[in-house]
């Protein structure tokens, strides 16, 4: 995997989208630097220790952030609320970036359930 990768798909994108994604990319590699970057299954993903912690993607008409596992979400209910999810999706805003501290949140709790205690 590479951010090479990462670069290509958001350069495909429209420039709203790529600001939007740009800008988690950002956060996630603030909170996750020693993540290693890349596509898998199509999109952006990132990896931390071989395991798949983070990703995102763009759609036709909004964006989505993937943790990579379905047991995410429902801990995090309250934070979710206004939200449209599924167990593997969380659509956002084209023009709305993810609050830092949520992603943050989405981050603990897919490595507590990568690399339990």
């Amino acid at each position: 995997m590479a951010a090479e990768e990462i670069d290509l798909y958001l350069d495909a994108l429209e420039e709203l989208k790529r600001t939007t994604l740009s800008r988690l990319r950002q956060t996630i590699l603030d909170i996750l630097p020693e993540a290693e970057q890349g596509i898998s299954y199509g999109v952006p993903a990132f990896k931390v220790r071989g395991k798949t912690i983070a990703g995102f993607a763009a759609f036709k008409n909004h964006l989505s952030y993937l943790p990579h596992s379905g047991s995410v979400f429902p801990q995090l209910q309250d934070e979710l609320k206004g939200y449209v999810f599924s167990s593997g999706a969380l659509r956002f805003d084209i023009d709305l970036p993810l609050p830092v501290p949520l992603v943050e949140k989405l981050i603990v709790v897919r490595l507590q359930q990568a690399f339990p205690a």
